[in-house]
């Protein structure tokens, strides 16, 4: 349990306004991301002894791994919201799960350059020219507003993005007279360009008498007790400051952190408690992803003297395994990665290290018996409890969550973890890639790049508007149009 006087002292210290906090260990590292109203009364919450006894294995390994922490205060809880997103994704933090994906918020863009510019929603700020504004945690919010600004500026809410006659002729907001109806000729384009740049305006905060005339609105429709009407007046006005609420942007931190506070004295542990006769200087760990036995991949990472050697590091697909099968997996990849180095004359390492418990080890063990290596040390690193497995041994090795030299082994184990994940991300894209899109023949390489980059997935891509494919570098309307066809009837067959 933390209790160092460096910890106390900062806790008593926190004021009691809204931030956000970022739990560091001993290497560190940053492992936890939070946001809360008060960070003070949240973060002592972390070092209650009391409270002990009601979390559950994670919240405890997360706690007992804590030697520093940092705070940001914000303004409110829009704003701890948005960067608790930036530095979970900016950190990576191990104990943080739900905003680790790539899902952004929403922003509003605008580009002044189209021939009748239009206000679209986007995830993504791209340097394009265009005006963006945001990003807003509040997507109701947002909605709202423009439709706000929509309907107390004339503008269009069309997706074309050059409309004309023909759109106009199925065109509710010109049809209701909320857009101006520039595509017509009803105003010139000078005239709605210059409606375009109030509503920037208006979005970038300068909207008091709009909300004036809301409020005045809101007062009389109390008054008359036509209270429906009132309360739609009541949550524009809310959806209206929740937009155009002024937040701080922040730089991204710098992460600078040391790889370890004393490796050779954490090797040195090791190799006690490991009883090797030195410290292992060379240590190479392995891990295997794999999605429902797709895209089978490993990886192997090396450490010397208790440091990354990334220039080291090898990416394996599995060649041999046609199921589902973790141990024949690691079977098969310690037997390449070994059988090669023999036949190199190359160096052994001082330890192995792989990714789970008995069952991966003894998979480990064979191939190197079999290769003749059977007096090379190897240990399995089991996620659940942290347990270290070792030949021979009836019990595994638990060690405290504070323990330096099981530290040492996490950090091998998470970066084997974090590289074959990258490596089967890579060939899951590259699938995409090859396969759907490559049957459409109007585009690419490089646009097919460009569109599995905006979008993350071919089934975001699926899900996208004309309009969103449009966004893309090197799409114009026709281009989009026949790759949203093309889309669609690949979906219905």
């Amino acid at each position: 349990m933390p209790s160092s006087e460096l910890i106390s002292g900062k806790v008593s210290e926190l004021p009691h306004k809204p931030g956000v906090y970022l739990m560091k260990d001993r290497f560190g590292t940053v492992i936890y991301v939070g946001k809360a109203r008060d960070v003070r009364k949240r973060v002592s919450q972390y070092f209650h002894p009391s409270r002990r006894m009601g979390w559950d294995v994670k919240f405890r390994a997360l706690v007992d791994a804590i030697c520093d922490f940092d705070i940001h205060l914000v303004k409110g809880e829009p704003e701890a919201l948005l960067l608790e997103s930036r530095l979970i994704k900016q950190f990576k933090p191990r104990y943080n799960v739900s905003l680790r994906d790539d899902k952004r918020f929403l922003m509003l863009k605008v580009n002044l350059n189209d021939p009748i510019p239009r206000f679209v929603l986007t995830r993504l700020k791209v340097d394009d020219g265009a005006r963006y504004f945001g990003p807003f945690p509040d997507s109701r919010a947002l909605r709202r507003s423009i439709d706000l600004a929509r309907r107390n500026f004339n503008l269009r809410g069309c997706k074309p993005l050059n409309p004309g006659g023909n759109d106009y002729r199925h065109c509710l907001y010109g049809h209701i007279e909320v857009c101006s109806a520039p595509c017509v000729g009803k105003v010139s384009l000078s005239q709605y360009r210059a409606q375009v740049e109030r509503a920037c305006d208006f979005l970038e905060g300068h909207c008091s008498e709009i909300l004036e005339n809301l409020e005045s609105s809101m007062a009389a429709a109390s008054d008359q007790r036509d209270y429906e009407r009132a309360a739609r007046f009541r949550d524009q006005i809310t959806a209206l400051k929740d937009t155009t609420r002024k937040t701080i942007r922040y730089r991204k931190l710098p992460h600078q952190f040391p790889k370890s506070l004393d490796p050779q004295s954490d090797l040195m542990e090791l190799a006690e408690i490991l009883h090797l006769t030195r410290p292992p200087a060379r240590i190479e760990g392995f891990d295997i992803s794999n999605i429902s036995g797709t895209f089978m991949v490993a990886s192997m990472v090396v450490f010397r003297d208790g440091r990354p050697a990334s220039a080291d590091y090898r990416k394996y697909r599995i060649k041999g395994i046609a199921a589902q099968d973790d141990f024949a997996c690691m079977a098969e990849v310690v037997r390449r990665r070994y059988s090669r180095l023999i036949k190199e004359d190359r160096e052994m390492p001082d330890l192995i290290l792989v990714d789970g418990g008995k069952g991966q080890l003894s998979s480990a063990l064979k191939s190197l018996s079999r290769l003749g290596l059977g007096d090379l040390n190897v240990i399995g690193l089991a996620k659940e409890f942290e347990e270290i497995y070792m030949p021979g041994g009836k019990e595994p090795i638990r060690l405290g969550l504070d323990n330096n030299a099981l530290r040492l082994l996490q950090r091998i184990r998470d970066e084997s973890h974090r590289f074959a994940n990258n490596f089967s991300a890579d060939l899951r894209v590259k699938k995409i890639s090859e396969s759907m899109l490559d049957e459409f023949t109007g585009i690419g390489d490089k646009r097919k790049t460009a569109l599995l980059k905006h979008f993350g997935s071919v089934k975001r891509l699926k899900e996208a508007s004309l309009v969103d494919i449009i966004e893309v570098p090197g799409f114009g309307l026709k281009t989009a149009q026949a790759l949203r066809d093309f889309l669609t009837a690949r979906e219905e067959s």
